[in-house]
Formats: C-alpha cells, sequence, structure tokens
C-alpha cells in the first residue's frame, strides 16, 4: 500500500506521555493491573493518553482486553455526571436540578438522620457491582438497618455457598484451576466478561500443553468456541449431566477412596432413624465431635483421631442403640440410582448416554491413571509426614450460567461433589484455592438483623446459618429483612436477595420502607427481572399521591437509567479519578501460590464536581454519627477513602490493605501504617505475598498452610477442616420441615423444603418449567455476557460500541426452520409474563431448544447520554421484559419468588417462552419511553489522541 502524495506522514514515532502511572482496571470484575499514560493537555491537567497491561501484575502480567483498552473512553464518557442532582419533575423523567454537595449532603443526612433515629430498618441500603464492600457492608452495619446485600445475590451466589458449605471456598475469587499442571479441564456456564483475563492466559497455558478442554454451556461463545469439545446442554440440566457423571464414577469404582477417606466426611456416622429428631444428623461423642468406626481398631471413634481410618461401608451399632450409617454409603445408594443413569437423564440434558458415559470414562482415566507428583513433603494437621505430593490433573470451572436457575445450588454442589470424588481439590493439577480462603463455613459469621434505634447491628448482615436457629425472623415469624433473605423462603441467602428489594418494598411486604439507597446498581433496567414493572413500581404512588417508596437516593458515575428515577443522586468518579481497595476483606485478586491484594488511586483529577463514592460515605458515616466513622470526640474519624484505607483496623493488626504494615516491613499484620497507599503506589499499585512452597497444596489439612495463614492474618488460628459432602445443616432444615425442632417453617413451605433441601447434591426441575405447559412455552431463553462488554457500562463507550451496538436474538436453525425465519427477520418471543419483538439471526452454536442473546447492550432512550436513533434504543433489547420477579400464580395468593429456594439466587435462566415470525417494527418492542439526560448527548464525531 502506497500513500498518496497529499496524505501527511504518519508520525511512527508519537510522544505517549510525560509520565506512566500504574493503578488497577475496572472496566470488568478482573482487576487487572494497568499503566496509565499521562500527558500533560493544554489546559495544564494531566490527561490519560493510553492504557495497557502492566507487565509485572500477578493478575494479567499485562495482557490486557479491549474492555481494559478503551477504558480511556470511558474515563472520558459523555455519560458521566458533573454535579449532585435534585429531582424537579416525575420520577423517571431525568428532570432535575444540580445543586452543591453541601446541599446533597444535608438533605441525605437529613432522611437517613430521621430513619436511623427511630427506625433503621426502614432504610434499604444494597450496591451493585462496586468492590468496596467490606466499607458499605461496616457502614450499613453501623447504621443499624438489617437491609444490605450487594449483587451476589442476583449474580452468584449458588457458587459461593454451595461451595463454602461443601469445601470451604468455591471457584473463580475463592480458587482456580491449576493451568500450569492441569490435562483435563472442564467449564460450566462460564461468562466471558468474568475473570476474562487469566481465565484467557490460563487456557492458553493448557492448549500449550496439549491438555484436553470440555466446555458446558448451551451456547458456543467464547471459551466453548476454542474447546476441543463442547456439550451443549440444555438449560438447568447441569446438575443432571453431573450426577450422570458421578452415577458412572460410582457404578465403575473410580473414586478416590483413600482421599475420600482423609479429607471429606465420607466415612462419618449418620444417625439412621427416620422419623426422629436426629435422623440423617451426625452421631457425636460426648464432645460434640462426630464419630467414625476406625476400620484398625473397630471402635467408634472421634473423625479426627490421630491414626484412625473410617470405615466407609459398614453400618454400627451405636451406644444408644440405633443405628449409625458412613455418608459414603448414602452416597453410594444414591447415586447409583436408576434416576442418575446416563439414558434417563440423556434427552433432558441434550447429551446422549454415550458421551456422559465416555466423558464419565475420561474424567476417571486422566485422574487416576495420569496422575502427577510434586517430589516436596509437607505435613498435614494430625502431625503426618507426606514424602511427596499427589495430583489428580483434573480441573473444573464454573460460574453464573449454573447458578442463575432455581436448582442452581444443588448444581454448585454437585460439581464440587464430583471434582472431590476423583480427589481433584487442593492438589497438583486440580482446583485449587486461593488467600483468604480456604476457610471452613464454621468460620464465617452468622447473619445478623436485630435493629434498634441510633444503634449499629450486633454483628454483620449477611453470614452463614447452620440451621432453623440462626433464620432472621421476627416473633411473630415475619421477615426482618425486606428483601426476605434467611428467612424459610431463602434460609441460605447469604448474599442477600437483592432482586426482590424494590418489588417487595413496593408491596410493603413484609413492611414498609422510607429510603432506598443504591450505589452502581442499575435496577431500573437491566439488574431487574421485570424491567417494565420495576419502573412502575419505583413510581407508584398511594392513595394520597406520595410515592410508596418516599426517598431514593443514587449514587453512579454515569447517567444510566437507574439516575432517573432518583430523588437525589450522588455523582461519582470514574476508576482513574478516585482510590479503591481491592482487600483481602473483601474481594482480593490472590492466586492459588500467593495472596495478594491491590488499590486505585487518583491518576487524574476530576474536571467535575464530582467525589468518590467511598468517601462520600464515609463523610455521611461522620455526620449521622455512626461510631466507626467517629472519633473519640464525636468528629470525622478519616478524612477519606484513603485515609480509611491505611488506618481502619477491622481487628487489632489486620486492615483493608496487608502489605507495608507497621514500619512498612510487617506483611498481613500490624499496625496501620500511614504511608502504606504510597508504598501501594510505588510498588504498581498492589501487593503479593507467595506462600512457601511447602503450604501450596492441601491447604485446608497442611500445617505449614495453616500456621502461614495466621502469620498473615487470614486466620486468628488454625482451623483444619474435612470437606461436607454431606450438609448437616441442610439436614436440620429438612427434619424442621417434618415438624420436629423448636423453630417450624410455616405449612406451605414444607414440603419444598423437604423436596430441595437434600444433604446431598440433588437434582430437581427448574420451578418456572415445572409451573408450565411445555406444549404452550417449549423453548429456553438466556442471555450471555459478551467479552466486549461490562453489563451495562459499556455502551457509553465509543470504542466498544463498534463491537456490541446492538444485539440480535440467536434461533436455532431447528427452530428458525420451523418459525420459517431467516435472517435480518424480526421475531414475536412470548413467556408467560410478557413479549418482545426483536431482529433475529439463526445460528447451529446452541442447543436445539435454546434462544439467545448478549446481556444488556438494549438500552433506555435518553439513557447514557446516548444520541436519539441509537442502535442499542432501537434494535437493542433486553430480555428481561419476559422475567418475572415471581413465579406464574398458584392460586393460593402468595409471592413466590424466581429463586433458588436454598440461597434466594435469582433465577434468571430458567426462562421458557415461544417463538414466531412478526412484522418488523420501527424498532424492538417494548420501546422505551425516553428520559432526559441531565448530561446531553455524546457528540457526532469522535476523534481522540489527534486533531479532530
Amino acid at each position: 500500500m502506497t500513500r498518496r502524495r497529499d496524505e501527511p506522514a504518519p508520525d511512527l514515532s508519537p510522544h505517549m506521555a510525560d509520565e506512566v502511572a500504574q493503578t488497577t482496571c475496572y472496566m470488568c470484575a478482573c482487576r487487572c493491573g494497568i499503566d496509565v499514560f499521562l500527558k500533560q493537555g493544554a489546559d495544564g491537567r494531566k490527561q490519560v493518553s493510553y492504557i495497557q497491561g502492566n507487565r509485572d501484575h500477578p493478575k494479567n502480567r499485562g495482557v490486557l482486553c479491549a474492555k481494559g483498552s478503551a477504558g480511556i473512553m470511558q474515563h472520558l464518557s459523555p455519560a458521566r455526571l458533573r454535579k449532585p442532582l435534585r429531582r424537579n419533575g416525575p420520577r423517571g423523567s431525568g428532570e432535575f436540578e444540580e445543586i452543591e454537595w453541601e446541599e446533597a449532603l444535608s438533605l441525605a443526612t437529613e432522611w437517613l438522620g430521621g430513619i436511623r433515629e427511630t427506625d433503621p430498618k426502614r432504610l434499604a441500603f444494597f450496591t451493585g457491582r462496586d468492590q468496596s464492600q467490606s466499607l458499605t457492608s461496616l457502614w450499613a452495619q453501623e447504621f443499624g438497618t438489617p437491609n444490605y446485600a450487594a449483587h451476589g445475590g442476583f449474580c452468584s451466589v449458588n457458587m459461593a455457598a454451595a461451595g463454602i458449605y461443601t469445601m470451604g471456598g468455591a471457584f473463580w475469587e475463592f480458587g482456580a484451576p491449576d493451568w500450569e499442571r492441569a490435562k483435563m479441564f472442564m467449564l460450566f456456564g462460564v461468562a466471558e466478561d468474568h475473570d476474562s483475563n487469566p481465565i484467557k492466559l490460563g487456557l492458553s497455558r493448557l492448549k500449550a500443553r496439549g491438555a484436553k478442554i470440555v466446555g458446558v454451556n448451551p451456547v458456543r461463545t467464547g471459551y466453548n468456541a476454542i474447546a476441543d469439545e463442547w456439550v451443549g446442554i440444555t438449560p438447568g440440566t447441569d446438575g443432571l449431566f453431573v450426577l450422570a457423571l458421578v452415577h458412572e464414577l460410582f457404578g465403575t469404582g473410580r473414586v478416590d477412596v483413600a482421599y475420600l477417606a482423609r479429607y471429606t466426611n465420607a466415612g462419618w456416622l449418620l444417625v439412621d432413624a427416620p422419623g426422629t429428631a436426629k435422623h440423617g444428623l451426625f452421631a457425636r461423642d460426648a464432645d460434640g465431635k462426630a464419630l467414625i468406626l476406625d476400620r484398625k481398631t473397630g471402635k467408634l471413634v472421634a473423625w479426627d483421631t490421630p491414626g484412625a481410618v473410617p470405615e466407609l461401608t459398614v453400618d454400627v451399632t451405636l451406644p444408644d442403640g440405633r443405628t449409625g450409617r458412613p455418608v459414603f454409603q448414602r452416597m453410594a445408594a444414591a447415586y447409583l440410582a436408576e434416576d442418575y443413569a446416563p439414558e434417563a437423564v440423556a434427552a433432558r440434558c441434550g447429551v446422549t448416554a454415550a458421551t456422559i458415559r465416555r466423558l464419565a470414562a475420561e474424567l476417571a482415566r486422566v485422574a487416576f491413571e495420569e496422575e502427577i507428583v510434586v517430589e516436596r513433603p509437607w505435613t498435614d494437621w494430625l502431625g503426618r509426614r507426606h514424602d511427596r505430593m499427589v495430583g489428580r490433573p483434573v480441573a473444573f470451572h464454573a460460574m453464573r450460567g449454573i447458578s442463575a436457575h432455581s436448582n442452581g445450588f444443588q448444581t454448585c454442589r454437585a460439581i464440587h461433589l464430583l471434582q472431590i470424588l476423583l480427589g481433584s481439590v487442593e492438589c497438583p493439577g486440580g482446583f485449587r484455592f486461593k488467600p483468604p480462603y480456604p476457610k471452613p463455613v464454621e468460620a464465617h459469621p452468622k447473619p445478623h438483623g436485630d435493629t434498634h434505634p441510633c444503634a449499629p447491628l450486633p454483628g454483620p448482615h449477611l453470614g452463614f446459618p447452620a440451621g432453623p436457629e440462626d433464620l432472621l425472623l421476627e416473633a411473630d415469624g415475619s421477615a426482618q429483612r425486606i428483601d426476605k433473605a434467611f428467612t424459610w423462603d431463602a434460609p441460605l441467602a447469604v448474599h442477600g436477595m437483592m432482586h426482590m428489594v424494590i418489588a417487595n418494598a413496593a408491596e410493603g411486604d413484609p413492611y414498609r420502607i422510607d429510603t432506598l439507597f443504591l450505589y452502581m446498581a442499575n435496577m431500573a433496567w437491566n439488574s431487574s427481572m421485570n424491567t417494565g414493572g420495576t419502573a412502575e413500581m419505583l413510581t407508584r404512588a398511594d392513595d394520597k399521591g406520595d410515592y410508596v417508596i418516599p426517598h431514593i437516593i443514587y449514587a453512579d458515575a454515569y447517567s444510566s437509567e437507574t439516575v432517573a428515577y432518583a430523588d437525589l443522586v450522588l455523582p461519582d468518579t470514574t476508576y482513574l479519578e478516585r482510590h479503591d481497595c481491592i482487600s483481602l476483606l473483601d474481594r482480593p485478586i490472590s492466586e492459588p501460590d500467593s495472596l495478594a491484594d491491590a488499590i486505585r488511586w487518583p491518576v487524574v483529577d476530576p474536571d467535575r464536581d464530582v467525589r468518590g463514592f467511598q468517601s462520600v460515605l464515609i463523610e455521611l458515616g461522620a455526620r449521622l454519627g455512626l461510631p466507626a466513622f467517629c472519633d473519640a470526640e464525636g468528629g470525622p474519624k478519616y478524612r477519606d477513602y484513603a485515609d480509611y484505607m491505611a488506618r481502619h483496623e477491622r481487628r487489632p493488626g489486620i486492615g483493608p490493605l496487608a502489605g507495608w504494615r507497621g514500619d512498612g516491613t510487617q506483611h498481613g499484620r500490624g499496625a496501620p501504617n500511614p504511608d502504606q497507599v504510597a508504598r501501594y503506589r510505588e510498588n504498581g499499585g498492589f501487593f503479593t505475598a507467595e506462600i512457601p512452597e511447602e503450604a501450596q497444596f492441601f491447604k485446608p489439612w497442611n500445617a505449614a498452610y495453616q500456621d502461614w495463614a495466621v502469620e498473615m492474618g487470614l486466620i486468628d488460628r488454625p482451623q483444619p477442616y474435612v470437606f461436607q459432602l454431606w450438609s448437616e445443616p441442610l439436614q436440620k432444615f429438612r427434619l424442621a420441615a417434618e415438624g420436629h425442632g423448636e423453630h417450624q417453617p410455616p405449612d406451605h413451605l414444607r414440603a419444598r423444603i423437604g423436596d430441595c433441601f437434600s444433604p446431598l447434591p440433588a437434582w430437581y426441575p427448574p420451578f418456572e418449567e415445572a409451573a408450565l405447559d411445555p406444549a404452550a412455552y417449549p423453548l429456553h431463553a438466556i442471555t450471555q455476557r459478551p467479552a466486549a462488554m461490562y453489563h451495562s457500562w459499556g455502551s457509553q463507550n465509543a470504542w466498544l460500541r463498534q463491537i456490541h451496538g446492538e444485539n440480535p436474538l440467536y434461533v436455532p436453525n431447528e427452530v428458525a426452520d420451523a418459525a420459517g425465519l431467516a435472517d435480518g427477520d424480526w421475531a414475536r418471543v412470548t413467556s408467560h409474563h410478557g413479549e418482545i419483538v426483536v431482529p433475529v439471526r439463526r445460528t447451529g452454536a446452541c442447543n436445539g431448544h435454546t434462544l439467545w442473546t448478549w446481556n444488556a447492550i438494549g438500552k433506555r432512550k435518553g439513557a447514557w447520554a446516548l444520541r436519539p436513533g441509537a442502535p442499542e434504543t432501537t434494535k437493542g433489547f433486553l430480555m428481561n421484559h419476559l422475567i418475572h420477579e415471581l413465579l406464574p400464580p398458584k392460586g393460593d395468593g402468595r409471592r413466590w419468588t424466581n429463586s433458588d429456594p436454598v440461597t434466594g439466587q435469582a433465577a434468571w435462566f430458567d426462562l421458557r417462552v415461544r417463538i414466531e415470525k412478526a412484522e418488523a417494527p420501527a424498532e424492538s418492542l417494548p420501546a422505551s419511553t425516553p428520559q432526559r439526560s441531565p448530561v446531553g448527548t455524546g457528540p457526532d464525531d469522535l476523534t481522540y489522541g489527534g486533531k479532530p
């Protein structure tokens, strides 16, 4: 190619920067390290000129995706809010007036102060995809409201809860595959916008070594597109498929019996006394320790007796005459049942029986015939010395795709069971925990909900119930929380139920609230089921014409759909303009061989009248007199969030950041260091500490790891434990449903608890599917997260919009043929709740009974500073319009939530629909009504880094 004579010569070596600042990306939840190139602008202010990956950062090692590189456009987005806003028109209109910060903070303090002095539970404070939950949860606890949670309840709480109750940790932030040693890798339902760079790096290492990758997902995009084998599972049947693999492993005797005996409760004895209050609970000694039958001595001993080896298949008569039966024996009986045979599940799963058998055989062969050995001696918690570390090189990873079903909790447990049966957890080649995990469920707090005026809660809002006695119920059985988390509706709702907050508040069920306080949660649009209904709830008025939710405070950096419904808007900064803490107290960036945390810091100053929300929250805490945010004289304890990051102590010597504590030489534990944030900046924005080699594997049982974890402040004493294949907390809830115990569920929930709270992983049909006529709604419909977008944020980004400016509905070829649909046609998709009319494309890369589209591309007119006619508002759409927060009515007048009955996880992917060809409308239906933009619209043309 030659250059035209009139074309200027390109500058092949442009001046990129006057300086480079290293911080942490926030274009998704990956939290990669970035180098931000800065230039001095014409006005003398620093400007961002380029972003690349930080090659020294432990998370991404220099790799940066399209989202991360496009952070410049996020930072310069025309949708950025500019000043605090007070509503001066109807809710939802987007009509505001700009006000000063003092007026905004005074107004917020007036609303919140009155609530705290009278009835703190009338504040509902919920946050979205922020990464400061250790701060926001402390603030809400100090305020005294029980109504706090983050977005996990509508994202992946099933994965987290199932993992912690089963094995003390889960996938993603809790652990990772052993990318360097695994020889076979299976991933289930993994979103391509979460943890994307580490997964891509890991997949490349697997590919380079010739490891086999199996993708289990209804849709073959992204990671599944490069898998060596794709299993196009039917949505909601992943657990059935996994338990069929388990059936085959038991049937062929291919389970790691030695691993199960040593590291799980497979040998623990269960009381076998049907109809009694102790049936299915562990037989225990006088000290409360679970009993095993020692194979060596033939005696009943405590499970952790040194030298004891449990019998796995022998019943025993307990001292009180009852029968004790090992967990392993109950497992074998459950999973050898014909209900889980490949032929019995194949049609429902959309996977042939032959494929199920072959995959089970491959997993077993790799695990047991290709074991790997790391020549590294180690000592376990009972003092037993091991000469080497033996690994089963089969690894798994799973995420939201399997979580977002009403059977997701048990499905997640089934996947953990599968990898444990193979002996591939916390060993070389398998799944490995990342500090601060592993932690037994007993190490976590219980939930707290007792509230009193002008007083903090007695403990954290969120926790892990051990039984019905830990539920958050009033004396009359009503819920203490507005979302009904930790009630009989969702006993183990360990991340809350954010998707039910607005609906419950609008209905006054279980009570009315005064103020809804949201941060970075687009609950008026893509983060809510029943989007149109949610808008109505936010604007609903009582007989007097007053809003049933009197006050809405919203904090965000951008002019989102939810901004339009707020009464008071607190404008946040972009991620390059504020301090953030990626903390071990919250969601750190550790890897299996190292502990790590990180910061963000203002690499540039805002050019608008905005403030970092965390600093605003700290100031509000001081104004309200919250004890943790006030000094001894009642004044502000912290200057801002950076000061909090360095000086706050959650317990003596333990703060938000682990590195450079005390005099700057202490790590993990140590007194606050006022120079700590500066040390992080000098180190590229992160801190990392390698786990000693002897401690890197078998962490729950490794004495060296337990001691190191104490030294680093992760725990205060060694906490060795074994995996809980049989979950006693679940059995306690089932016993209560049978009528045993002091705490009883309401009668209408007894059968559901009995069916769904199996102490062994089990499968049951998704609730919406079971409630509908399959002939009327024969198809499944789901969304996928695009790699180039993160929730709704990307549609304001000039670069990323060019990749995903609209989202067609992808229709399997056979379904398209039956409906007479060609590429570019429009289709009407109908659920039990509503309908949409949207453009379609045919595909052969998905399950034959599943429709799908990209998530959160569709936008409301006027939001995100999009110009009239933007494709996101005319051809983009949300599947949310088809999904209701409640299940189809049962005729009993009750509000049955569209959630997992164990955890309250929002069941986004249970959706059933039908499809038909439609005439092409002018735009996707339902069409959104415009909101007025408080920031105007973006420019017609945009040139960055050169002359316009």
